[in-house]
């Protein structure tokens, strides 16, 4: 409920920096404001235009690994430019749906976004492979 609250309050242009008063105050909980809820705090502090900046960078990332995926040359770059894709729509899409009450509490991260070392790294390691993917694009094919 207060991270719908924190949500809400942010308003068009949020609050200001550090100055989420859901957050500081510690109605969102310390534990979980820096990772499963953090955009419950980035939607109060930036509002409504940081949220539609935010959402655009994942819309942006996530046609670029479609993109990389399309342009592949084999099979295998196409999968996993698919599968980086929908991981990335899917854990943006969740995390921000349970932050506005739409999806339940599951404590998936934000990508890039949450605090958390391993899942960082692994998306890392994803976005890594697209941009080889993408790189390796305009070689030939190896004959079968």
């Amino acid at each position: 409920m207060q991270a719908k609250l924190a949500v809400g309050s942010g308003g068009l242009t949020g609050k200001g920096f550090m100055e989420g008063t859901q957050n500081l105050l510690g109605f969102l909980p310390q534990t979980v404001s820096n990772t499963d809820f953090i955009f419950s705090v980035i939607a109060e502090e930036t509002g409504f235009m940081g949220v539609c900046l935010l959402v655009a960078c994942y819309v942006l990332l996530i046609v670029s690994a479609l993109r990389a995926a399309i342009l592949s040359r084999d099979d295998f770059g196409r999968y996993i430019g698919v599968g980086t894709a929908a991981m990335i729509f899917m854990h943006s899409f969740v995390n921000m749906g349970m932050s506005i009450g739409i999806m339940p509490i599951t404590g998936v991260p934000l990508p890039l976004v949450s605090y958390g070392g391993s899942f960082v790294l692994s998306t890392m390691i994803y976005l890594g492979l697209i941009q080889s993917i993408y790189a390796r694009r305009l070689e030939p094919a190896l004959p079968a």
